[in-house]
């Protein structure tokens, strides 16, 4: 599903280069759970943001689903990003002024609107334990409710990967366990899941941990033993 060969990116800061990634190398098959962690400047932010194509590398390779990202013009990743790949954020980026229904169908403004989306969104609603509160706003939320509408938003396309920055950092840790649940729900329903975080014991749901350091994959642990 991701092939990641050789790839670097390279930022300018006044007169500074700074190697954000040096030469990374990595895969990740459909159906896997995977976590990135790092400290601040490991490069996993900047990994993140290049799978969840936000951003471009400065050289090397990254194919998507066997296609050549760097091929790709705008349009053509701006159609990945809205059906290939559903974003989860630590802040949840709901709209405050619609339900929790309607931020759900938000995406589908973007792609092409069909028969039974409405349906499908009621039904992701319900998925992740919010059926009966598809007509409350965010304010009328909770934070685990709210990210859960983020959870079933993200789904809301099908898309092939789930990409998740810090999906929990903005929760208390009983939330936290829940939210982590329902990933591992989804995980073995089939989902693509790949997950950035700084917390071990978020990052213990995954099955391959992936590490990094100084812009480069420094280890990766698979349940828990190092490869």
């Amino acid at each position: 599903m991701i092939r990641v060969k050789a790839l670097r990116k390279t930022y300018q800061m006044g007169d500074e280069l700074v190697h954000a990634l040096s030469g990374v190398d990595l895969s990740i098959e459909e159906n896997e759970f995977v976590a990135i962690m790092g400290p601040s400047g490991s490069g996993k932010s900047t990994l993140m943001n290049i799978i969840g194509c936000l951003d471009k590398p400065t050289s090397g390779s990254y194919q998507l689903n066997e296609q050549e990202v760097a091929d790709l013009d705008d349009d053509q990743l701006s159609t990945v990003r809205n059906q290939a790949i559903g974003f989860v954020f630590q802040s949840f980026h709901l709209l405050p002024r619609l339900s929790a229904l309607d931020n759900v169908m938000l995406p589908l403004r973007f792609g092409r609107p069909a028969t039974g989306d409405r349906k499908f969104a009621e039904s992701l609603l319900e998925r992740v334990s919010l059926g009966s509160r598809q007509d409350h706003r965010p304010n009328q939320l909770s934070g685990g409710q709210r990210q859960r509408v983020a959870i079933a938003r993200a789904l809301v396309n099908k898309p092939s990967i789930l990409l998740a920055d810090e999906p929990t950092g903005a929760l208390d840790s009983k939330t936290s366990v829940e939210i982590m649940n329902l990933f591992t729900e989804l995980h073995q329903a089939g989902q693509t899941i790949i997950l950035v975080t700084h917390e071990e014991e978020v990052a213990a749901y995954a099955q391959r941990v992936i590490r990094m350091k100084d812009g480069q994959v420094a280890k990766i642990d698979i349940r828990g033993h190092d490869v």
